[in-house]
């Protein structure tokens, strides 16, 4: 009887992790496939060849579960527009650069970064399941950090020696594309640091690929000495539904801190009607509404910056609609500041 349960526990898990993969394997790659589960026409999506140019360049990549939240037959559907290739992403706008919050800088190893004082980042993978167009590391060469867990685990060398770290951050890519076996480990090589209390996890996973948050998963987090953190990634209400809010809601129920942390983006949130839902959504979900990030100005996201006194007005407004605890931070992150720079 226990080796047949111990079976089945081992195929129920076998299946979780086949379901979002499967999901993962069929995202969407091609216009010709987003325009049709839209109902848009190509032209509507493809307008002209830079804009194909700078889709070759970062390819569209979105899980289906993601595009079912899109409005059809709206070509400014903020869901959208986060994930659709734009000509602009071809122009040479003064100050947007390649690397624009100092990553290159402040790596310290390899796969390993550093800005803060008592916090070390651990790039675990360059991989996403989505590619959002304004993303501030969409060229970071990734091909030259740790891919194999024994890679990854070595990463962590400067940390053992150095007891005024205190948290690792695992992110990416998004460090939830793992298998739950590779998670797991690095997991326990952090646990096993004796200076290190806290593990924060940063991913878009819960929001645009909801079946990657298994019971197993759960299970994982729960499971290690560290107090861990999830910090999610949602810039827009029509986001945080369906398995979207059943797997963060699943998330929170099991004692998991989850924050979010969003980027003000014209077109997609610059407004008070589409913070304060997105607020009031969190909140009621029982996720803390973390930070909202003025854009970081990396090369191709020019079309999407809001002026800062925008940024700061539209956190005024919250302020005078939303209790404290659900008004996000406005912060900026400027490379070589030692923490976040606080606006307003």
């Amino acid at each position: 009887m226990t080796d047949l349960s111990a079976s089945t526990v081992s195929s129920q898990k076998s299946l979780a992790e086949a379901g979002w993969r499967q999901s993962l394997a069929s995202a969407v790659r091609s216009f010709d496939v987003l325009s049709e589960i839209l109902d848009l026409p190509l032209h509507a999506l493809v307008g002209a060849a830079h804009r194909q140019q700078a889709h070759s360049n970062f390819p569209l990549l979105v899980p289906r579960s993601f595009v079912a939240r899109m409005s059809r037959g709206n070509p400014l559907d903020p869901l959208l527009l986060q994930v659709m290739a734009q000509s602009a992403e071809s122009l040479d706008v003064n100050g947007f650069v390649a690397d624009a919050v100092g990553d290159l800088a402040s790596r310290t190893g390899a796969g390993l970064l550093q800005k803060y004082h008592g916090r070390a980042l651990l790039m675990v993978t360059g991989n996403c399941a989505v590619h959002c167009r304004y993303c501030f590391r969409r060229h970071y060469p990734y091909n030259q950090e740790p891919r194999r867990l024994t890679e990854l685990v070595r990463a962590l060398d400067p940390v053992r020696s150095d007891s005024t770290i205190t948290e690792i951050i695992l992110s990416g890519g998004d460090p939830l594309l793992v298998s739950d076996e590779k998670l797991e480990g690095l997991l326990m090589a952090i646990g096993q640091i004796p200076h290190i209390k806290r593990v924060r996890i940063h991913s878009r996973l819960p929001v645009v690929l909801p079946n990657r948050i298994t019971d197993r998963l759960i299970g994982l987090l729960k499971s290690s000495r560290l107090r861990t953190f999830l910090v999610v990634h949602a810039n827009h209400v029509n986001e945080l539904q369906h398995d979207c809010r059943d797997a963060i809601e699943s998330m929170v129920s099991a004692g998991i801190p989850v924050l979010n942390q969003s980027v003000l983006l014209a077109g997609v949130n610059d407004t008070e009607v589409a913070l304060t839902s997105l607020c009031e959504r969190l909140i009621d979900m029982g996720v803390i509404p973390y930070y909202l990030h003025l854009l970081d100005r990396v090369s191709g996201a020019s079309h999407f910056e809001v002026p800062e006194s925008k940024g700061r007005d539209l956190i005024a407004a919250l302020r005078r609609v939303l209790p404290g605890y659900a008004v996000p931070r406005l912060v900026r992150e400027v490379a070589g500041a030692p923490s976040k720079t606080a606006i307003g």
